[in-house]
């Protein structure tokens, strides 16, 4: 099939998504701590429609799926999606986001239909500040999540949010897990999907304050090569056995060789994280599109796409971009 490219020259491959938008966690940086409105049943996709979909796009030249939410364990019979997932000529990497919290009896079997990572969603090594962060008390189901990924072989990434004020002092602790097991823990930069908005006019542990802090517990620290379309910067500490990354997500440095499109739970498709979507492929769906209408969907929305995060903020039609994470795919 011939690669998939969008209206820069950026090689499409990779579809980020979004099983559903509830979570079982309250996180400071995703949600108010009320939650969000929910979307109804029958206005998300379908696991028939995510199936038929994912099918014309491996066939479009997308090969890695990654699977998020909210927490996509929330969704009833979820492991019905990862097993036709699994089944679908063309996608040559299944991927997983998850907070962890009641993932772990799914975890066996995903090792058997060959998930090929699984990031864990972890700000915090304490019990205190994962419930002050989460508004939630599953620290130790996470943890438990944790060994036993480790335990299972499976390629695990870490995922944190440095935020100020909040758990500062856990970077070293986190940064630690890399010396102790084979992982990446990749420090994020918050942004301002929370369903509030923005919360500091300046963001304090921005990616060079984050590297900044890293190189002055560990000044050994090296720099690594960085896999095609990373959005992390990533790096090595010598007899660690595991490697740390820094993904500048707020400020949107690693555009330029982004390989990803977003479909939301309810089935709006995304060019960029911070577009408020440009179709819907529910509708067009359910109104009868045929296979060939929904790929021209798709190929149109690429040759409009716009060349990184701050110009697709800028074409925004509504409020400045403050949705919940949760609505998105994380």
């Amino acid at each position: 099939m011939p690669p998939l490219f969008d209206n820069h020259g950026r090689k499409i491959n990779y579809l980020r998504l979004a099983v559903t938008d509830r979570c079982n966690l309250r996180c400071f940086y995703c949600m108010p701590e009320h939650g969000i409105e929910y979307l109804p049943k029958d206005h998300l996709l379908t696991y028939e429609e995510i199936v038929r979909l994912v099918s014309l796009l491996a066939g479009m030249g997308i090969e890695k799926v990654r699977i998020t939410g909210g927490e996509p364990f929330v969704r009833k019979d979820i492991m019905e999606l990862f097993r036709a997932l699994s089944r679908i000529e063309g996608i040559k990497q299944i991927n997983l986001t998850t907070n962890g919290t009641i993932a772990g009896k799914w975890l066996p079997e995903l090792k058997e239909l060959g998930i090929s990572s699984v990031n864990l969603s972890l700000d915090t090594l304490d019990p205190k500040r994962f419930h002050q962060i989460t508004r939630r008390d599953d620290f130790e189901n996470v943890m438990a999540t944790f060994h036993q990924l480790i335990k299972l072989g499976i390629p695990t990434k870490i995922n944190s949010v440095l935020m100020q004020g909040k758990n500062e002092e856990d970077l070293e602790g986190l940064v630690n897990l890399t010396r102790d097991y084979p992982v990446s823990v990749r420090f994020i930069e918050e942004m301002p999907f929370n369903g509030e908005g923005a919360k500091y006019a300046d963001l304090h542990w921005n990616h060079i304050r984050i590297l900044e802090a890293i190189k002055a517990i560990y000044p050994d620290l090296q720099k690594v090569p960085d896999p095609p379309f990373s959005t992390s910067s990533n790096y090595f500490i010598p007899g660690h056995q595991g490697n740390v990354g820094i993904i500048a997500a707020y400020s949107r440095t690693f555009c330029g060789t982004c390989n990803r499109i977003r479909l939301t739970a309810q089935g709006t498709i995304k060019t960029c994280l911070y577009d408020d979507g440009v179709f819907n492929i529910r509708d067009l769906m359910r109104n009868g599109a045929t296979d060939e209408q929904i790929k021209q969907a798709f190929l149109d929305a690429l040759n409009n796409r716009a060349r990184n995060g701050f110009e697709a903020e800028a074409r925004r039609l509504g409020l400045p971009a403050s949705e919940s994470m949760a609505t998105i795919g994380g």
